[in-house]
């Protein structure tokens, strides 16, 4: 199943397809479970108590992932301005998530790294393409 397929298949949507968007709607879905994993993942380090920033730098950034896949997945009329509000939010946090993770060596972190960076720069070329309305 694809979240990219259900968009399309929206009456609403059809050949009105955004594929940034969809692309950043993915992307958010898989960053929100791989950080919410890698704060996990903290919390069992030996030194968790030391990422405590770190492990709250990845809750809000997947928490900031989810709000904004199933904000921007709704396709009936269109709430552009709050898609757009909260891709800038989840652009936000996934930075600061970023900012942290990738000073750790873990594989943990550096997936989480690497999937904050994919959101960054998914969401902001699906936000930047978006026409107020």
């Amino acid at each position: 199943m694809s979240i990219k397929e259900m968009i399309q298949d929206h009456p609403q949507v059809g050949d009105d397809y955004n594929d940034e968007l969809g692309e950043a709607i993915k992307h958010a879905m898989y960053g929100a479970a791989i950080i919410n994993s890698c704060a996990d993942a903290c919390l069992a380090e030996d030194n968790a108590k030391e990422r405590a920033e770190c492990i709250r730098r990845c809750l809000d950034a997947s928490d900031a992932c989810t709000a904004f896949y199933r904000v921007a997945s709704r396709r009936t009329g269109g709430n552009v301005k709050a898609i757009k509000a909260i891709g800038a939010a989840c652009i936000i946090a996934c930075e600061q998530c970023h900012e942290l993770c990738k000073m750790h060596d873990d594989p943990h972190c550096k997936r989480c790294a690497t999937m904050c960076q994919e959101v960054i720069r998914d969401v902001k070329n699906a936000v930047q393409g978006m026409m107020d309305k």
